[in-house]
């Protein structure tokens, strides 16, 4: 095998071993967790943590798209409540300011974009009220 070919093959591998890996990223590997799954009824703090799960590390830098408070869970879904950003004191945790009415599942609906990830991030996060 000339030189020549064996720089293109080297190359191509290169290309191939780059662009499998970038395959398999995206929207799939990051997931929501709640920071406490019990809160109070009334005015809340609903805080969150968007994790990347290859690496287990928080994700610091998500721009939120949409968020949605409902009572799905307690097949109330018509039963939604705005929520709104709040500030937090951690890395990596995202806080969202609602009026939980009644006690029962909420659901917090989210869509995150974050920065070199071409998908949008989806998920819901489940917290029971008291």
């Amino acid at each position: 095998m000339s030189f020549r070919n064996r720089l293109a093959c080297a190359a191509f591998a290169v290309v191939a071993s780059v662009s499998g890996s970038a395959a398999w990223a995206g929207a799939q590997d990051y997931e929501f967790q709640p920071v406490s799954q019990a809160v109070r009824t009334g005015n809340v703090t609903l805080a969150v943590r968007l994790v990347h799960k290859p690496t287990g590390r928080p994700v610091t830098d998500a721009v939120f798209l949409r968020t949605r408070v409902d009572m799905s869970p307690e097949g109330m879904a018509a039963m939604a409540v705005p929520a709104t950003a709040a500030p937090s004191s951690q890395p990596g945790v995202y806080g969202f300011q609602t009026n939980l009415s009644m006690a029962g599942g909420w659901a917090l609906k989210l869509m995150a974009k974050v920065q070199g990830e071409a998908d949008t991030i989806e998920g819901t996060v489940v917290f029971t009220a008291k």
